[in-house]
């Protein structure tokens, strides 16, 4: 998923960071701004046990899959309604079970009716997120993933997986630049490919992870661990508006929408760090209650906080200190519709080691 503020480019520059600072006693790896779950996904397979956190509820339902779930998925009660898994063995399952979800027959659904061209003809605003086509297959594939859930056909783990493999496969197909504060005029070649699901991956061991959905700043206080790593928004851009049909995929809830956009209300996920006026009292209450030894925090040198900032709440902590790495900017719209000062940015790895 092409995610803003992604950290995969610079994976392996965050490992080598923190091994630097941490001592080998450092088994367990707190993400608490977890978006996609690329970070936590890495040290997961290094050997730590993490504890991934965000407050978007699709970023939660993406760390279910990649951070908790850590064990082969059997579908054993879904075989009433799919025969054949029975004669399938237990890696292949999931494979099957997309395959069934791929095939079955489109709906007119939520996303169908607010974000199709077919589903918002002549209406105040027309929307094309998504092809007809594509749009009525996600609406099917959801409303099968949530009957099968209340009709306890799956376990948590199974509908976690199915949900994130969704989104994931979804979102290849989204008639946008990349974030879905808006939609292109005419669909793109990709968006009107046919999607099928593809698996998410499963990343297998023999640790039992965490994950929650809550407000950073109050988490904090309750959980423990060895390594801090926080990436917060370092801009004014809310990944709330960004990312809100992911949201509302992940949820169903049939939101009220408002807007050419079908905006979702999202008063209770604008985030703190987001805000010029009140990111330095929220990262200074992070920091203070923060329990872990180790706390890392990558920021760019364009943020909202300066380095002096972090630098001076850090420090309040124990012994700081910093790595840099140049990386390519992320950009969500080609660079005839915005100006970028830069091509490249400067990624700053903040540490300290607390008292």
């Amino acid at each position: 998923m092409n995610y803003i503020g992604s950290k995969l480019s610079l994976l392996e520059f965050l490992e080598k960071s923190i091994e630097r600072v941490v001592d080998k006693d450092s088994i367990v790896f707190c993400d608490l701004f977890a978006g996609t779950g690329a970070v936590g996904a890495y040290f997961k397979r290094k050997g730590y046990k993490v504890i991934a956190n965000d407050i978007q509820y699709y970023s939660f339902v993406l760390n279910k899959q990649y951070i908790e779930n850590h064990q082969h998925l059997k579908f054993e009660k879904l075989s009433k309604k799919i025969p054949e898994l029975n004669n399938i063995k237990i890696l292949e399952r999931k494979n099957a079970v997309c395959d069934y979800l791929s095939k079955i027959k489109g709906k007119k659904g939520f996303i169908y009716k607010n974000y199709c061209l077919g589903g918002t003809k002549n209406q105040e605003f027309e929307r094309q997120y998504f092809s007809d086509e594509n749009g009525m297959k996600c609406d099917a594939i959801r409303m099968k993933i949530e009957e099968w859930k209340k009709n306890k056909l799956i376990t948590n783990s199974e509908y976690y997986f199915l949900l994130a493999t969704l989104l994931e496969t979804i979102d290849k197909r989204a008639n946008t630049a990349s974030v879905y504060g808006a939609f292109l005029k005419q669909l793109k070649k990709t968006a009107q490919i046919p999607f099928v699901l593809k698996p998410a991956e499963l990343i297998i061991n023999d640790q039992e992870h965490e994950v929650f959905n809550e407000d950073v700043n109050k988490l904090v206080e309750k959980i423990k661990g060895d390594i801090l790593y926080l990436d917060p928004p370092y801009n004014q851009r809310q990944y709330a508006t960004n990312y809100h049909l992911l949201e509302t995929i992940a949820k169903y809830d049939n939101p009220k929408i408002y807007g050419k956009t079908g905006l979702r209300e999202y008063k209770s996920q604008k985030s703190l760090y987001c805000s010029r006026n009140q990111v330095k009292k929220a990262f200074a209450h992070l920091i203070s209650n923060a329990k872990q030894k180790y706390i890392f925090l990558s920021y760019s040198n364009e943020g909202l906080m300066t380095p002096d900032d972090i630098k001076e709440i850090m420090s309040s902590k124990g012994k700081y200190g910093y790595f840099t790495k140049e990386y390519n900017r992320f950009k969500a719209d080609k660079d005839k519709n915005r100006d970028f000062s830069s091509d490249r940015t400067l990624e700053f790895l903040h540490y300290v080691v607390c008292l």
